[in-house]
């Protein structure tokens, strides 16, 4: 699939496109809310799986204010936050959930091509993993959350004046696609008989 890209700049997104963490951030959510009901939790899980390329700042948001109904400050999203990123750096660090098909194209491919992840997880979270499994070296650049991924991308598009016909966004969720048609550049569904539906290249 991945040697027919003729894109000069990808996008990707990390979480089930370049690592198969998609069941590791599902037990991260259900770890640090484990204090909570177990059908309130289940319900985010619904929302989680629904929505992967949103940030976790929007879930644990979306759990207290929409699921509980009460309301939480800033302050207390970024310490759900942290406590999220404290498992995640823990469980993460495993090069066996790299995707071999991907990565093997993009080790093959990142003199050639431009290439930065955009990513609904922690960004500074996500360049640690990235630097601790040795993969940061094949991207132009890692960005993640708390900034939503269509700006992530419309902020490197501007940035580096990429011609936006040449520029493609690889990613596995309904929020990855949106991201790429907010931006006017391709798009190719991976991972999901549902998102691979609506690639348009």
């Amino acid at each position: 699939m991945f040697t027919k890209i003729d894109y000069k700049v990808i996008f990707w997104d990390f979480d089930g496109v370049l690592m198969n963490s998609n069941k590791i951030r599902d037990l991260g959510f259900v770890k640090v809310l484990a204090e909570y009901p177990e059908e309130e939790v289940e319900e985010l899980m619904k929302f989680h799986k629904k929505n992967g390329g949103l940030s976790r700042y929007v879930k644990f948001r979306y759990f207290f204010e929409e699921i509980r109904g009460r309301d939480i400050t800033e302050k207390e999203v970024k310490q759900w936050a942290v406590k999220f990123s404290v498992i995640m750096k823990e469980l993460l660090i495993d090069s066996s959930l790299l995707i071999d098909e991907t990565l093997q194209f993009v080790k093959e491919n990142h003199g050639d091509k431009k290439m930065h992840i955009v990513s609904g997880s922690d960004q500074n979270e996500l360049r640690y993993i990235c630097g601790k499994l040795d993969i940061d070296i094949y991207f132009n650049s890692i960005h993640g959350s708390p900034t939503p991924k269509k700006e992530l991308v419309n902020n490197l598009l501007q940035k580096h004046h990429y011609n936006l016909r040449e520029c493609v966004l690889v990613g596995d969720s309904i929020n990855d696609y949106e991201a790429a048609v907010h931006n006017s550049i391709g798009f190719i569904g991976y991972n999901s008989k549902e998102v691979i539906k609506l690639t348009t290249v």
